[in-house]
């Protein structure tokens, strides 16, 4: 287990922003890992998880107390059934299912981070979700002080949450099981329209894996969203802000605003999101606010390649990043009504 003190954070985030932490600890073990979090809790120093630090942000004062990096170790594969250490590259894992011909987490190809962190958000892209793969999620519950095994109902998952969002300083992913597919070397169902255009299948057809694999990378590359250092539309968090949930009276009014601002026979993006909810495009609110690709004039701006993508252009500060978001934020509401939520955590600042 190392131990750092004054240790800078901003390089362990893919937005590379952000101050020290006080001290910081990287944890190979499972056992480390719990060595770490009950030694913070004993003496109540303020704890910071980090795992792969693509959905972070850290204020440029950093972090008074102890951040403490995961990186645990581990993939085992028997039969359909996977099992990932939390400090596992996600993406490494997923080219691993599809060298294995299992199906169920191929459209997650490119997505940066850890394994530990996806079920936290429920990561999901192109139509897929780890909430419809994941069985069970090993965590130290901090409340309990004891390892626990959480089952997938157990896990509250939903539109990018879940029980750890809902109760964040309880519980530390340990490690990850997973359910996947044999479909014989072919993809899980293609759900999203735009996989389907660009692999030239009907929604609900399959695909060879490797070839829905190579077709997401590509589709994720062409919007910045994934990683290349020598790329800053990749000094990001992915996309910055989680797209609307709104209820049918929201929804109404805001249509509404549309019509007003972008003419009668204007349409919003739509999709349904349970009895009484539509869920809208963040991308598209944000485009149509005004804050089109490359919008900025400083060190941080709206990624070239996708407006839903803040970054960072090189010397940027958190405070350049959420002045950027907070005008964004603002645009929209004025423009629709609709207030975005960041989906990146904040670190000692808040939008």
């Amino acid at each position: 287990m190392q131990v750092l003190h004054d240790a800078p954070l901003a390089p362990l985030t893919t937005f590379r922003l952000g101050g020290p932490a006080t001290r910081l600890i990287t944890a190979t073990t499972d056992a480390e890992v719990i060595e770490a979090v009950r030694e913070a809790d004993a003496v109540g120093t303020p704890l910071l998880v980090i795992g792969g630090g693509s959905n972070l942000v850290i204020g440029d004062k950093g972090f008074d107390g102890t951040a403490l990096r995961i990186a645990t170790r581990g993939v085992e594969l028997s039969g359909t059934t996977l099992e990932l250490a939390a400090g596992e590259v996600w993406t490494d894992a997923v080219a691993r299912t599809v060298e294995a011909g299992l199906a169920g987490i191929e459209c997650l190809s490119g997505i940066p981070g850890s394994a530990g962190a996806t079920p936290i958000q429920n990561v999901g892209a192109y139509g897929q979700e780890v909430s419809a793969t994941i069985t069970e999620v090993v965590a130290y519950d901090r409340t309990a002080g004891e390892t626990v095994t959480l089952t997938n109902a157990e896990c509250a998952f939903s539109y990018r949450h879940s029980r750890f969002k809902d109760e964040p300083e309880r519980y530390v992913v340990l490690r990850v099981r997973f359910e996947l597919e044999d479909a014989g070397g072919l993809s899980a169902p293609v759900k999203y329209a735009e996989t389907a255009r660009a692999l030239g299948v009907e929604a609900g057809d399959r695909v060879a894996l490797a070839t829905a694999r190579d077709t997401v990378l590509k589709l994720r590359a062409g919007k910045g969203m994934v990683l290349d250092p020598e790329d800053h539309d990749t000094w990001s968090a992915g996309s910055f802000f989680t797209n609307p949930i709104l209820t049918d009276t929201d929804f109404a009014a805001f249509r509404a605003r549309v019509r007003e601002r972008l003419g009668a026979d204007a349409e919003p993006p739509a999709y349904p999101a349970g009895e009484g909810r539509t869920k809208t495009s963040a991308a598209w609110l944000i485009d149509k606010a005004g804050f089109t690709k490359g919008y900025g004039a400083g060190p941080a701006r709206i990624s070239t390649k996708h407006t839903l993508a803040l970054t960072n252009r090189g010397g940027a500060t958190t405070e350049d990043l959420l002045a950027l978001a907070r005008e964004v934020v603002a645009g929209v509401r004025e423009a629709f009504g609709v207030t975005l939520v960041n989906e990146p955590v904040t670190v000692g600042v808040s939008l």
